[in-house]
């Protein structure tokens, strides 16, 4: 199931658009101020965002602004009851993938939210690094020192934990981000493509590891030298 994060402090707004994205698969984390959506979208792995401009505690664009700089490239849809085009350019260059202007449909923003999270691998870039480790998600390839190949599964597990680098997750939410297209499976198959991810990460002396315990939580971990 994907997950979609609403920022929206018009209670009556956030509680409609919680329904329809829910109505229709999406699973939903709603904050009520910028502050608590820039603190979920730092602790969670989103499919999309939406973001109001004007909030309380902090507006969406300062938010955006500041996720985008910790490398956070999970699109993002921004809503504004202003039409002018000085506002829409703004919010653009803020790191918003697309806009809407109230009053709208909701037909129209569960278009949108469809078509962003379709389409969602056009906003990502095809190479990552954290710390001195490179993924080329494009043809599989991990390098550090030297370079290995990944197996298709290990470059959708590598990628999902370099995207969120710090970021703490259940086995189950791994399962469900990662194997999402493979119902079948059990998840206890993060496991086993953890391990293969450190035996790769420890052969190409990598300064970066996945830390946790088998079905339990993990993240990514810089690994501190000296």
């Amino acid at each position: 199931m994907m997950k979609i994060l609403l920022a929206e402090d018009e209670k009556e707004m956030s509680r409609a658009v919680v329904a329809v994205l829910s109505a229709n698969g999406f699973e939903v984390d709603a904050a009520y101020d910028g502050l608590e959506a820039l603190s979920l979208a730092k602790q969670n792995a989103y499919d999309a965002m939406i973001f109001d401009i004007m909030m309380p505690g902090m507006d969406g664009l300062t938010a955006v602004r500041q996720l985008r700089e910790t490398g956070d490239v999970t699109p993002v849809i921004f809503l504004t009851a202003k039409s002018e085009l000085d506002d829409k350019v703004e919010g653009l260059d803020a790191g918003a993938d697309d806009y809407l202007t109230k009053p709208f449909a909701m037909k129209e923003l569960l278009a949108r939210v469809r078509s962003m999270t379709r389409r969602k691998g056009e906003y990502l870039n095809k190479s990552i690094t954290v710390g001195g480790v490179t993924l080329k998600t494009d043809v599989g390839e991990l390098s550090a020192e030297n370079a290995v190949r990944l197996a298709g599964k290990e470059v959708k597990l590598m990628e999902f934990f370099m995207r969120s680098p710090g970021k703490v997750f259940t086995t189950e939410e791994i399962f469900a981000h990662v194997w999402q297209d493979e119902p079948d499976q059990s998840p206890d198959i993060v496991w086993v493509y953890i391990s293969y991810l450190r035996t790769k990460l420890r052969s190409i002396y990598a300064d970066i590891s996945i830390a946790g315990s088998e079905g339990e939580s993990f993240f990514l971990s810089i690994d501190k030298v000296g």
